[in-house]
């Protein structure tokens, strides 16, 4: 897996997510922006599907989790709050409240779950009540 490449698809659908939650519905450059949003997230699902699953069951397993495994672009958040750049210029990103994939896991009783994908480095996140908790997987 080119991990460069995988940050960079993962980074421009994350920007594009945001740039569009800015916009109002009636903004005239809405419908487009969603319609390359939505190209980038197809080519995305078909680059990593098969990748991702298998880091996605690893996780599953270690959660003790029977959830099902979703396409990698389910586990995105709807909003991401971008980060100061690190020395090399790459901003990283950070998520809260209650987004990504809600997870059954005996571990876990009484609890909100969920798996969220954040780019710069790749990572699934847990998210426990809507806090930011561990790293499940990292690319690097």
């Amino acid at each position: 897996m080119d991990l460069d490449k995988l940050d960079k698809q993962l980074t421009a659908i994350v920007e594009k997510r945001i740039e569009l939650s800015g916009m109002d519905y009636s903004n005239e450059r809405y419908d487009d922006l969603e319609e390359e949003l939505h190209d980038l997230e197809d080519d995305f699902n078909e680059a990593y599907e098969a990748e991702f699953e298998v880091q996605l069951e690893k996780i599953h397993e270690k959660l003790q989790s029977d959830t099902d495994i979703l396409l990698p672009t389910a586990y995105l958040a709807n909003t991401y709050k971008p980060l100061l750049p690190d020395a090399r210029g790459i901003v990283s990103y950070e998520v809260s409240g209650y987004q990504g994939v809600p997870i059954e896991s005996e571990q876990f009783e009484n609890m909100d779950v969920r798996i969220v994908l954040i780019p710069n480095p790749a990572r699934f996140v847990m998210l426990v009540s809507g806090k930011q908790m561990k790293d499940l997987w990292r690319s690097r």
